[in-house]
């Protein structure tokens, strides 16, 4: 699939900045004063990989040079992080570089480009950079999608799944839960059952339908408990409230109300999260 189709126009804009031109000025930049993306989306490198792309660096050198930007103290790394962590294993002084001028919204894009080109993102690690752009730069889920040239739905899925639990986030990211397995995992709202059909899956080594099937199942037989219960319908005017609250906030929002009383629930995924929605409502409070 094209370079266009992949990515929205917003950051198929950024794409020209990751190449090197004959005409760009190359310079050999001491490793010590080099240091890695803090906007990184990927957590987790392959050792394997890395030890081969040294073996290439030790018999051939650095062919193409990274893309760095100035910042106090020394440079910091906008393109190439396996180029540079390779040329450390190397023990190599110096690395061939480009510095160009970013903002910090380009250097968090570009990040999250260049690895969703290259594919080495986990669900879990796409979600995380997804939410981070969001959070950083004020972009609602229709803006993001248009950025990454991906749709609203795809956005919407991978962030839920930082809604699973901690130890189900860490199976994704070590690929032993598929990101389809998190996805049915993730339209439960028991914890405790979602913990429980996650290692279901793992150990027994289910497909993703066989997992859907056992959801299923659960959900039959959660049914079929509350069968000899009134139905409540919800109010429509209290679902019109939670839909308004989640767009203003950009995250997950209930409105418990009975006829004298109720509650508004926000959900918070980090300190950071928490600290965004605080502020949030301090203004609300405040205005």
């Amino acid at each position: 699939m094209s370079t266009s189709k992949r990515l929205g126009r917003g950051l198929d804009a950024l794409l020209p900045a990751l190449d090197v031109h004959d005409d760009d000025k190359v310079v050999q930049i001491p490793l010590k004063e080099l240091r890695t993306n803090p906007y990184q989306p990927r957590k987790h490198f392959s050792e394997d990989s890395i030890q081969e792309l040294a073996a290439s660096i030790r018999e051939h050198g650095v062919i193409q040079p990274i893309i760095v930007r100035s910042v106090l103290r020394g440079y910091e790394i906008i393109a190439g992080e396996r180029r540079y962590r390779a040329a450390k294993l190397c023990e190599l002084d110096t690395i061939p570089a480009v510095v160009r001028e970013f903002t910090d919204r380009q250097v968090m894009e570009i990040a999250l480009i260049e690895n969703i080109q290259r594919e080495d993102l986990n669900a879990i690690e796409i979600a995380q950079a997804y939410r981070g752009l969001m959070e950083q730069f004020n972009y609602t889920q229709e803006e993001l999608s248009a950025k990454v040239g991906k749709s609203r739905s795809h956005i919407a899925n991978f962030l839920r799944l930082l809604q699973l639990p901690e130890e189900i986030k860490e199976h994704v990211s070590r690929g032993t839960l598929s990101m389809g397995h998190a996805r049915a995992i993730a339209g439960m709202s028991d914890a405790k059952q979602q913990k429980e059909l996650a290692e279901n899956a793992i150990q027994q080594r289910w497909s993703v339908r066989q997992l859907e099937e056992a959801i299923q199942k659960r959900a039959e037989m959660s049914s079929a408990k509350k069968a000899k219960t009134p139905n409540r319908r919800k109010d429509p005017y209290i679902d019109q409230i939670e839909e308004q609250l989640r767009n203003i906030y950009r995250t997950t929002v209930k409105v418990k109300h009975n006829k004298t009383k109720g509650k508004i629930e926000f959900s918070y995924y980090t300190i950071d999260d928490l600290e965004r929605l605080l502020q949030l409502l301090q203004v609300e409070k405040i205005g």
